[in-house]
């Protein structure tokens, strides 16, 4: 969910942020994520702390949002909170999956049912290529009622949405995520 208090109207289209406006008018996604809630705006400070937290593993920072993300847990009740994956050579680089410590120092268990295949970072691409990526996630489980996504940054919405439809297509109900930031 992305504050309207800060948002020009022209960007909201009703209960919609301008941005996931888009994202349903695309066949593929559109029903896949009910909602996304960023605790806080992407800003220079925030940048530079989940930089740190993130690429140099400063794994304790993850304490900072803990009291937050559980709030928000408690207040959203899912059935199965689930951190986007790292791949194993992005574990192997920063020495643990920043998602999944975010859910343990929030108090809860993470359901990890999801891998992935390692490409290229993200933060590398364009809006565009990163809509049009090939499916990097993949599950053999099974889950149903309400699913919770957790990752550390909402910048397109495409890691949520390639999650979410993996998760949709394995029986969750409802998808819901939590991210720290919103770009």
């Amino acid at each position: 969910m992305r504050s309207f208090l800060k948002l020009d109207a022209y960007y909201q289209k009703g209960e919609l942020c301008f941005d996931c406006y888009r994202w349903e008018e695309e066949p593929n996604y559109k029903g896949i994520l009910t909602q996304n809630y960023s605790l806080y705006s992407y800003n220079q400070f925030l940048k530079e702390l989940i930089a740190k937290y993130k690429y140099r593993g400063d794994y304790v920072l993850a304490k900072i949002f803990a009291s937050e993300i559980e709030k928000k847990i408690k207040e959203m009740k899912p059935n199965y909170i689930i951190p986007i994956p790292l791949s194993e050579e992005r574990i192997y680089e920063r020495g643990f999956n920043q998602a999944e410590a975010l859910i343990l120092e929030a108090g809860f268990q993470s359901t990890n049912i999801l891998t992935r295949i390692h490409s290229e970072k993200q933060s590398k691409k364009s809006r565009t290529d990163r809509i049009h990526l090939p499916q990097v996630f993949h599950t053999t489980a099974q889950v149903t009622g309400k699913v919770m996504i957790i990752d550390d940054i909402y910048t397109t919405g495409s890691t949520l949405r390639h999650a979410a439809r993996v998760l949709k297509g394995i029986g969750a109900n409802e998808i819901i995520s939590i991210t720290i930031a919103r770009g």
